[in-house]
């Protein structure tokens, strides 16, 4: 932030951040989906990539409720997450492992976007941003839901799958 001064300029800024974020998501999960050889974990990741076009859209909608552009701010920290995504897929790994280093590729981007859309909801709420934060919460508790599904992906058989060696081509979808 340069030469921030206010809690609202924080926010803004904030804000803008997390727009980035989610607009390199939209380009990072399409891959990820192709790499999942699970047919849940594609699936997940094809819902995922819906919601966070409505993620994008709700920040254009939140930028308007505080009449401000909608703008992003390169995120690094994202962008950091992903380029680790990208190396899983770069990686020779047998299927069920890939998949659980994508679904740890996709809970570190979700625990990434909860910490920010909580922090954003916290300041809104301060500052008497309501509808700002009415879009905000709306977005935090689909990306708690992404973050729950793919814990029970990889809890529901995946990560044994993974951890005996097991082939995803050798277990029934």
């Amino acid at each position: 932030m340069d030469e921030t001064q206010t809690l609202h300029d924080a926010f803004l800024d904030q804000l803008r951040d997390v727009y980035d974020t989610e607009n390199q998501l939209i380009q990072a999960l399409p891959k990820m989906a192709k790499a999942a050889t699970v047919a849940a974990l594609r699936a997940a990741f094809e819902t995922h990539l819906e919601e966070t076009r409505e993620h994008a859209r709700r920040l254009e909608r939140a930028f308007a409720s505080l009449r401000e552009p909608p703008r992003g701010k390169h995120c690094d920290g994202i962008a950091g997450i992903i380029a680790e995504g990208n190396a899983i897929l770069a990686e020779h790994l047998d299927d069920n492992t890939r998949d659980a280093c994508l679904i740890a590729a996709a809970q570190r981007a979700e625990h990434y976007e909860m910490a920010a859309y909580g922090t954003l909801i916290a300041w809104g709420q301060a500052m008497g941003h309501d509808e700002a934060v009415r879009l905000l919460q709306a977005t935090l508790k689909e990306e708690k839901a992404a973050d729950a599904t793919l814990t029970s992906i990889g809890e529901g058989g995946l990560n044994r799958s993974a951890a005996r060696g097991v082939s995803s081509k050798k277990r029934s979808r």
